[in-house]
């Protein structure tokens, strides 16, 4: 029997014994399995390699016949592609016995996993089948032999580039990126395999991989190491994205750079914004001034004179366009229950909502607080507030009732708005009982507007209104109020210092054009996408990211309901499947927490739809910087570190918007957004200049998106934020601008420790620590210490591994501080801890730790904010334990 013959008997056996789902895969790869008549204009000549090239063996010209006589029109047009770029070449192999099979099979898991890296890659299609019986990988290799020279996969390089070495690669050797891990399950004990992927190159590429049994042992050795040393940190060019600006942006400034563009919003911005604003918002009537502010006396004012409204730009000038374009995408605490709201539906619940407001008495001016679970109907409740021109103050649906009192009673609201009870994690969560411990307290409330999350009935009281009855009864349109520039829009409490909570106040259109124009350019949103971030709207990020920005721009948000790890550690990235995002936007905590599993729980799911990552709340530490980039985004996705507060608004610094390919840095913001002006000051309060320079982080004008005030307490804004340094916003952060001029966040000026005179910020510590793949997290402070002034104090989380030495461990951590930074920066102490102190909105509380670790846990202050308070119990007996230990053990 000839070898075509034996190839096509050993292929119709495989085909018999698949299963029928693997039969359904493999169709989708070769048609019906019948040779198509009308394509015989492509035959298997036209894959043959390069001259230098050694030729084909007779079985492979045979295969490729059979392949070629089989395949579909398609199919065939994707390969000619490859062909045309001569770069197409088939890798056939035999696995002889067992021991080469197993290597063989290591060895096309890589092969696959590095197709899977390359631009524009598509994954290959694995036919599983039953367990014992044996499985086939069909496709399309691209690449080059090149005569069996060994290449290191780690270089990667444009066509003519530089290697890491900085030496020229040839045009024809263009190494591929580190391949990650392969879940492919790939074994044939006798016959041939044949495998890859079809890749569609750009003109002019090349790729080649050479994999052989020593770089596989390699690689392995390698994987070991790394797991025992800091990683060398890279850059990323993130080739493929585009910002885009000059054409969307503003027409009158159409055909500038990024750098043009950013230069003339901080030298002319009564010509960028207001440029900006006549177009992007719609006026009831247009402004006389663009700004008029003076920081240093706290006037803050944009846009005088004009009038608008933030619902009718968020909802009205899109139902007019696009009325049956999904709004929001409700994704309930069940996976696979979302729900989806049109903008039509969106504006008829508004203003239903509306109407029963102000039929209860609810007026331009009022106050009115929402206490509910991310849902659609909290999102037209903030709607329907700024509609009549009531302030909403959004409470996160978490914090106890005597948090919510001390909110209501600060801002003396006189509505809430909220549920029978929440759903998360599968725990039902009983929001009216904690309203209706908290409005006892609160005479200003004269109104509880309860809305149905589940089919439970609660106890209700004299002022409770059962809000979906009521808004049935209402009309499905409300005129909208028309408000000035700089009427209050909502407030939203944030911790001080001193624990008292601050009502932080933004205002109509400075806030909604900064949260619009962040929200398109940081994430590059473009029209059509589904942006998904997964915070909750008790927050600014919230507010700014699920709510005003997204819907300002017309954009599908998703609404999270859940909990990254309900039902289980799979369900953020199911429901980037399930639901097409585009954009995801998380905070680090959540990414640390998800890196304890196992990469599978990531890897099951298409995350094919995604195009931007996006990291908010605190800094984003290098070990969840490189699992988010390489393992959830596959190496391909740009991950934007943004850096904003509160009182911003909205993003000011991040890798993006930035020129085309430009590159971004792990862990670094990077970049400040237009109109953002940074500073950094040293002790005298002079502004430090140059690079590579250290100081506290200060803005030195004013932008539209920033604060206007603490409710109720202005002086109490200016002596926070103006006063420390005059004439700039002083951020409270310390930042470090590099030899390159970016920016990277060292952490909260009451988080830097001067160590016998030399000054670091804890954050730089913990990136160090964190480096450990041991450690997840951690969190340090410093203490007081009679000689050195003070010493770091390393409060440290450990992965879920029994095999984990405690000595060890902190023994490593002591080898990589004093290798990353210096040996006087290696903490005194090292406490391990199962969790660290967080806010709900994921932020160490550090003032808890440093009371723990100077024994002065009798006044802790305010821990209401806790996600869960009992963490301080665990943290203080931990300590105890601690101090009991012998001196040389901690």
């Amino acid at each position: 029997m000839s070898n075509i013959h034996t190839f096509q008997t050993k292929l119709a056996s495989i085909l018999d014994k698949m299963t029928k789902s693997a039969v359904t895969e493999f169709n989708k790869l070769v048609g019906e399995c019948s040779p198509q008549s009308d394509d015989t204009d492509f035959s298997s000549e036209m894959l043959i390699p390069p001259e230098n090239e050694s030729p084909k063996t007779a079985l492979e010209s045979e295969f490729l016949t059979l392949v070629m006589g089989i395949l579909t029109k398609e199919a065939q047009e994707q390969i000619g592609k490859l062909v045309e770029e001569g770069c197409a070449v088939l890798h056939l192999e035999k696995a002889q016995t067992q021991g080469e099979n197993q290597a063989l099979k290591r060895r096309l898991q890589l092969m696959e996993s590095q197709l899977r890296t390359v631009r524009g890659g598509t994954e290959g299609a694995v036919l599983e089948s039953p367990a014992g019986r044996p499985s086939c990988s069909v496709g399309v290799q691209v690449g080059h032999d090149c005569g069996g020279e060994k290449i290191d996969v780690e270089e990667f390089c444009a066509e003519g580039g530089l290697t890491d070495e900085g030496q020229h690669c040839e045009e024809d050797h263009v190494p591929q990126p580190r391949p990650a891990e392969s879940n492919s399950d790939i074994t044939h004990t006798n016959g041939y395999i044949l495998s890859a992927d079809a890749v569609e190159l750009s003109a002019g590429a090349r790729a080649r991989i050479l994999i052989d049994h020593q770089y596989c042992a390699e690689v392995e050795e390698k994987k070991k190491q790394e797991k025992k040393v800091a990683r060398k940190r890279r850059t990323y060019s993130a080739n493929g994205t585009k910002t885009s600006l000059s054409p969307n942006i503003c027409s009158s400034l159409a055909g500038r750079s990024y750098k043009e563009l950013y230069e003339l919003s901080v030298e002319d911005p009564d010509t960028f914004w207001g440029s900006i604003a006549k177009e992007r918002l719609l006026w009831n009537r247009p402004f006389d001034h663009v700004n008029n502010c003076d920081i240093s006396t706290g006037r803050i004012n944009w846009f005088p004179g004009g009038q608008l409204n933030v619902s009718v730009n968020c909802l009205d000038v899109h139902v007019a366009k696009h009325p049956n374009r999904v709004a929001l995408v409700w994704e309930r605490d069940e996976p696979g229950t979302e729900v989806n709201v049109t903008y039509r539906e969106l504006l008829e619940s508004t203003c239903r909502l509306a109407n029963t407001l102000k039929r209860h008495g609810i007026h331009r001016g009022d106050r009115v607080a929402i206490y509910m679970p991310v849902s659609p109907l909290a999102v037209a409740a903030m709607l329907a507030c700024a509609r009549i021109g009531a302030v909403h103050t959004v409470v996160f649906a978490g914090f106890s009732a005597e948090a919510l009192a001390g909110r209501i009673q600060d801002a003396q609201c006189k509505a809430v708005v909220t549920c029978n009870q929440g759903v998360r994690g599968g725990r039902v969560i009983e929001l009216k009982a904690t309203v209706d411990a908290a409005v006892k307290s609160c005479p200003s409330v004269r109104s509880v507007f309860v809305a149905q999350r589940t089919s439970n009935r609660v106890p209700m009281t004299g002022i409770d209104v059962l809000l979906e009855e009521e808004m049935a009864k209402e009309a499905a349109d409300c005129s909208p109020e028309v408000m000035d520039s700089e009427d209050m829009l909502f407030m939203l409490y944030t911790s001080g210092s001193t624990g008292q909570p601050k009502g932080i106040v933004h205002t109509q259109a400075g806030y909604l054009l900064y949260a619009s124009l962040t929200h398109q350019y940081v994430f590059d949103y473009r029209p059509g996408d589904v942006f998904g971030c997964v915070a909750d709207i008790g927050w600014v990020t919230g507010h700014s990211y699920v709510v005003y920005g997204p819907l300002c721009n017309g954009a599908t948000t998703v609404l999270f309901e859940s909990t990254p790890v309900y039902p289980d550690p799979g369900r953020y990235w199911e429901t980037v499947e399930r639901l097409g995002i585009n954009q995801f936007y998380g905070a680090p905590t959540a990414i640390r927490l998800l890196l304890k599993y196992e990469e599978s729980w990531v890897k099951k799911y298409d995350r094919s739809s995604l195009k931007t990552l996006g990291s908010v709340g605190e800094p984003i530490n290098h070990e969840a910087w490189e699992w988010f980039y390489n393992v959830v985004g596959d190496g391909r996705c740009p991950l934007v570190d943004t850096w904003w507060q509160t009182e911003t608004g909205g993003v000011c610094i991040a890798p993006r918007p930035a020129e085309d390919g430009a590159e971004i840095i792990p862990a670094m913001a990077m970049r400040p957004f237009f109109g953002v002006q940074p500073a950094l000051m040293d002790e005298t309060g002079a502004v430090i200049t140059g690079n590579d320079v250290s100081g506290a982080l200060c803005i030195s004008k004013p932008w539209p998106g920033m604060a206007r005030t603490i409710y109720g307490d202005h002086q109490r804004f200016v002596d926070a934020y103006l006063k420390p340094y005059p004439g700039y916003y002083f951020t409270g952060d310390g930042a470090y601008r590099s030899k390159d001029g970016y920016y990277q966040i060292t952490g909260r000026m009451d988080d830097v420790i001067n160590i016998s005179g030399h000054r670091l910020g804890t954050a730089e510590i913990e990136d160090a620590l964190d480096e450990h793949p041991g450690v997840p997290e951690t969190a340090v402070i410093g203490i007081p210490h009679d000689i050195k002034g003070e010493v770091p104090f390393a409060f440290v989380v450990l992965k879920e591994d029994d095999s984990l030495d405690h000595s060890v461990v902190i023994e490593d951590l002591r080898g990589l501080v004093a290798t990353k930074i210096a040996k006087y920066a290696i903490p005194d102490h090292f406490l391990i801890v199962k969790r660290l102190p967080k806010t709900r909105s994921g932020k160490i509380m550090r003032r808890i730790l440093r009371k723990v670790a100077t024994d002065e846990t009798s006044n802790l202050g305010d821990i209401s904010t806790l996600d869960d308070p009992s963490v301080v119990t665990e943290i203080m007996q931990a300590y105890t334990r601690f101090k009991n230990q012998p001196a040389q053990k901690r």
